[in-house]
């Protein structure tokens, strides 16, 4: 077995392990390089099929490529996507620059709490017809307790402190410091009633692994990430389009990107260097200590 494999092999003895634990599980799906790496290994791991629902957080500030691509795929592979939303922030301008005073409490109103309320199944949430090819409300919401999440520990400081099977409270908070250990791939999955739990089968991954695997199975992915013929520019990480900024990158293909990564060339530059909200006072990881993805 080959680096990739053993990651494959990881990932997916994760994925049928959350399956088997967590009765309420779902998984989140940002349309990114990663969360759809993380689609394909489950479709691997039960053999073609996804045997939960996908969730995606809609901020209504997604590139519309984004949202064209999410609906084209769970058509095409037969997915249960539930859609949410924070309606009444987007309604009062709770957004930034509108009304937020600063990114990190739009990225709290739009993400952190519509994820919150959706995985509780407090607010409304849509679900994709898929013989109307529409969102429709979602007749029957019911709470998932269980969230696989495509974090990887070297894209970002705070993620490099989680657990594959990481504990959250009543209200999807996160104690940094009360993590439990897990050794030799033995991951505790026993947790008192109330916990929330987030899994992350790519956490042991790197930026270049997603790349090689993405070129190893032929993995469709969504074309923002290459630059478009005569320019030098594309997304190394995707967000919501006021705060996510392409980089300096003449790559056209998967290989071409492999070959990139493989050169060095953001070996000294941070993979979401592009997405402004890191950049603003309390970052990331203030978001994600309340939930954030």
């Amino acid at each position: 077995m080959d680096q990739l494999d053993r990651l494959e092999s990881q990932s997916v003895a994760v994925f049928r392990e959350a399956y088997r634990e967590f009765k309420q599980l779902a998984m989140l799906w940002s349309i990114g390089k990663d969360s759809t790496v993380l689609l394909w290994l489950a479709r691997k791991a039960f053999f073609g099929h996804v045997p939960f629902p996908l969730v995606h957080i809609d901020t209504a500030y997604k590139i519309p490529a984004m949202i064209a691509y999410r609906n084209q795929m769970a058509l095409e592979w037969g997915l249960q996507l539930v859609v949410g939303q924070n309606q009444e922030a987007l309604a009062t301008k709770q957004t930034f620059p509108d009304g937020a005073t600063d990114r990190i409490s739009c990225c709290k109103a739009l993400k952190t709490n519509a994820l919150n309320g959706t995985l509780d199944a407090s607010w409304p949430r849509w679900i994709l017809d898929h013989t109307t090819q529409t969102l429709i409300p979602d007749p029957n919401p019911t709470p998932f307790t269980g969230v696989i999440v495509g974090a990887r520990a070297d894209e970002e400081g705070s993620r490099s402190k989680e657990r594959t099977f990481s504990p959250r409270g009543q209200h999807h908070d996160w104690d940094i410091a009360d993590q439990p250990p897990e050794f030799w791939n033995q991951y505790k999955t026993d947790f008192k009633p109330g916990t929330h739990v987030r899994i992350h089968p790519l956490l042991d991954w790197t930026e270049l692994n997603i790349w090689e695997y993405i070129q190893r199975e032929s993995i469709p992915i969504i074309d923002l990430y290459f630059a478009k013929p005569g320019t030098s520019q594309r997304y190394r990480s995707l967000g919501c389009y006021p705060c996510t900024q392409s980089v300096e990158s003449s790559a056209m293909t998967v290989d071409d990107i492999v070959t990139e990564l493989r050169s060095g060339k953001f070996s000294t530059i941070a993979e979401r260097s592009g997405r402004a909200q890191d950049k603003e006072d309390g970052g990331l990881e203030t978001l994600r200590r309340e939930g954030y993805m």
